[in-house]
C-alpha cells in the first residue's frame, strides 16, 4: 500500500503524537478536554492504549523515547496488577498492549511475567456454567458477560502459546462459542450485555448497556465483535469464527452512512442517531484488515481490504483535527450515550486503533493482541 493519502495520514498522526508525548509522558490518558488529554486512575480499563500507541511509534521510528515511556507506563500498571481486587475482564486491553507488546518487541522477561499474571487473573474470571468470562467486579455483575471481551481473549491465546499449556485456549474458545451463540443475531448485529444465572448458567436476558436498548445495535460493540472473532480465528483457525467476523462486518458496512463513520448505535432513535462514533469506525477497520489478512488475495479478502481502506481514508479526511492544539487524533469518538459520557470527543482507544490500522495498511503484520 503506497497511497499518498496514507503517508500523509501517518505523518499527521505521528507528528501530533510526538507533541502529545512531550506533554503527557508516562500517564493514563483517556479523553481530551479543551484539546488536552486527561489522566485517569491506574485501574481504568483504557490504560493500555497509550503504551500500545508508543510501542507502535517505537517500532515504526526506532526512537528510544517512545520505548522508555511505554516501559514506564507498564511498570506503573504493576499497582492494579498486584492489588488485584479492582481488576476486571479488560486485562487484555491493559496488558496485551503494554506488557505483551513490550515482550514481543524487546523480549523483556519481566514483561512476559506481567502478561502471564494478567492472563491468569483473566482466566480466574471464567464461570464454567454458561460458560462465560465475567465482565465486571461490582455487585450484581456475577452473571454478566459483554461483547467487548472478545478482544481480551488474545491474552489467553498468547498465554497458551508461551506456556505450552492449552487450558487458557480452552477457556477462550468456550467464551467465544458462548458469544457466537448468545450475542450474535442472525442479521449480524450483536448484543452488548448478556446476563446469565451464575449458578446454573441459564441465559436470563440481554441488556442494552452502552447501546440504545437490548435489541439495538451499538456500533462500537459491533466493531469489537468484528475484530474479536477475527482474532479468535487467527489463533485457532476454526472457520466458524471467521464466518462470524465476516457476518458482523457485513452488517456494519451495510448500515454505514455516506461518510463511512457510524452513529453511536445503528438503531438509535432519531433524536440521537446523529451522534457519531469515530472510534467504532477505527476498530472495525482494523478488524476488517485482520479478516482480509486471513482471507488472503481472494476476492473476499480484497473486498474487506478495500472497505477498511475507505473507512480509514474517510477518518483521515473528515475526522482528524486541523487545530494543532488538539492532542487527540480522531474527532467525534463517543464513549456512552446512555451514561452521557464522552460524547463526540477524542478518546484514546479511537486513536490507538486508528494508528494500528494505518500501520497495517503500511505493511505491519504482527499484532500485540
Amino acid at each position: 500500500m503506497s497511497a499518498l493519502w496514507l503517508e500523509q495520514a501517518w505523518q499527521k498522526a505521528a507528528s501530533r503524537l510526538d507533541r502529545t508525548h512531550e506533554r503527557i509522558g508516562a500517564s493514563y490518558p483517556h479523553s481530551t478536554f479543551d484539546g488536552l488529554y486527561d489522566d485517569r486512575d491506574p485501574e481504568c480499563w483504557t490504560n493500555g492504549f497509550w503504551p500500545g500507541i508508543l510501542w507502535h511509534l517505537y517500532r515504526e521510528t526506532g526512537e528510544e523515547k517512545y520505548r522508555a515511556t511505554a516501559e514506564q507506563v507498564e511498570k506503573m500498571l504493576d499497582k492494579p496488577l498486584h492489588e488485584y481486587e479492582k481488576l476486571h475482564h479488560d486485562n487484555g486491553f491493559l496488558w496485551s498492549l503494554s506488557a505483551v507488546a513490550s515482550y514481543k518487541t524487546t523480549g523483556n522477561p519481566m514483561s512476559r511475567r506481567r502478561g502471564l499474571i494478567a492472563a491468569s487473573h483473566l482466566a480466574s474470571r471464567f464461570n464454567v456454567k454458561g460458560p462465560f468470562i465475567r465482565a465486571w467486579v461490582d455487585q450484581d455483575s456475577e452473571g454478566k458477560a459483554i461483547i467487548d471481551c472478545m478482544m481480551n481473549l488474545g491474552l489467553l491465546y498468547w498465554a497458551s502459546g508461551e506456556t505450552k499449556d492449552p487450558r487458557y485456549t480452552h477457556l477462550a474458545l468456550a467464551h467465544a462459542d458462548m458469544a457466537l451463540q448468545h450475542f450474535v443475531r442472525p442479521d449480524g448485529s450483536v448484543h452488548h450485555i448478556v446476563r446469565f444465572d451464575p449458578s446454573t448458567g441459564e441465559r436470563v436476558e440481554a441488556l442494552g448497556g452502552q447501546g440504545y436498548s437490548p435489541d439495538s445495535a451499538w456500533s462500537r460493540g459491533t466493531a469489537w465483535a468484528i475484530y474479536g472473532f477475527a482474532l479468535t480465528y487467527r489463533y485457532t483457525k476454526q472457520a466458524r469464527f471467521l464466518f462470524a467476523a465476516m457476518a458482523v462486518a457485513d452488517f456494519f458496512m451495510k448500515h454505514l452512512p455516506e461518510d463511512l463513520v457510524p452513529p453511536w448505535d445503528f438503531r438509535a432513535p432519531k433524536e440521537t442517531i446523529g451522534i457519531k462514533d469515530s472510534s467504532a469506525a477505527a476498530i472495525a477497520a482494523s478488524g476488517m484488515l485482520e479478516i482480509a489478512n486471513s482471507l488472503g488475495e481472494s476476492s473476499e479478502g480484497t473486498e474487506y481490504l478495500g472497505d477498511a481502506e475507505r473507512i480509514l481514508r474517510s477518518l483521515y479526511e473528515n475526522y482528524t483535527p486541523d487545530n494543532p492544539d488538539e492532542e487527540g487524533l480522531l474527532l467525534k469518538a463517543t464513549g456512552s450515550v446512555p451514561h452521557n459520557a464522552e460524547i463526540e470527543v477524542p478518546i484514546i482507544y479511537g486513536d490507538y486503533f486508528y494508528v494500528e490500522a494505518l500501520l497495517k495498511l503500511k505493511g505491519h503484520k504482527e499484532l500485540y493482541w
